[in-house]
This record gives C-alpha cells, structure tokens and sequence, in this order.
C-alpha cells in the first residue's frame, strides 16, 4: 500500500515539477540580457527576488528527492530479488560419446505400380542386343 501510495506521489511530483521548471523565466530574459547586460560578476546572472515558481520549484524537487529515496528503500526492504543470479549455475558435463546409429542395410522400395524394364535379350535375327521396351508399349521385332 506504501509503495503504490509513493509511486502516485512521485508520479505527480514529476509532472508538477517539469510543468514549473518549464514556467519560468530565464535570468536575462529582459531586454538587458539581450545584449549581454544582466550578469554581473556571478555564474548564474543576478540574483533576484525569489518568485513563487522559483519557491515551487525548489520544494518540488525536495519532494522529489524524498520519494526517489524513499521508493528505493521500501522497494529494498520488500524482499525484491534482482533478476540477475547471485550465483552462477553449475555447467553441465558434456556426454563423453554418442553412440553411433545402427546401419540399416539400403532396400529399394517397392513400387507395385511401376512395370519393370524389358530385359535386354540378342535379338533372334540380327545376334545384336535389343533396346528395351518403352514401359507401356508391346515390343514389335521384325
């Protein structure tokens, strides 16, 4: 409940914040310090009045400080772990050899669809060997 309670708080602190810083008027925003005047001896210009954006936002980046500490210390507090390990995993050994697979002597499937070759045979008139047969068509010898 804490922690969702700081991180509203936070959130609009945030926005508050980036809208007054936005707000404000620069330090030689007038007409002096368009022509260099306005800075004096100091590092950061003359040093006005305090207005009330500059009093907001002083008080909302104390309060932004405070919450970002804070929601570090109840977020720390609640047991949350990193996602990195604290230690380590143990590697795993490697197997020391794969057996190899049973070689499976290679059988030709068996097409019961396809016809076989016509067997090469010396043709009777000629003593020379007969080309085979087209599957499909009847041999014709003359």
């Amino acid at each position: 409940m804490i922690m969702i309670l700081l991180t509203v708080v936070h959130v609009i602190v945030c926005l508050f914040l980036i809208l007054v810083v936005l707000l404000q008027q620069g330090k030689s925003a007038d007409w002096s310090g368009t022509f260099g005047g306005g800075s004096s001896q100091t590092a950061f210009g003359q040093r006005g009045s305090a207005t009330v954006l500059s009093k907001a936002t002083t008080a909302a980046a104390v309060i932004f400080m405070v919450t970002s500490l804070a929601l570090t210390i109840v977020s720390a507090s609640t047991g949350s772990r990193s996602v990195v390990p604290a230690t380590a995993p143990a590697p795993t050994p490697a197997p020391a050899e794969t057996p190899k697979p049973a070689e499976v002597p290679s059988v030709a499937p068996e097409n019961k669809e396809a016809t076989p070759a016509a067997p090469t045979t010396p043709s009777p008139t000629t003593g020379k060997e007969a080309a085979p047969a087209p599957s499909g068509e009847k041999t014709k010898q003359k």
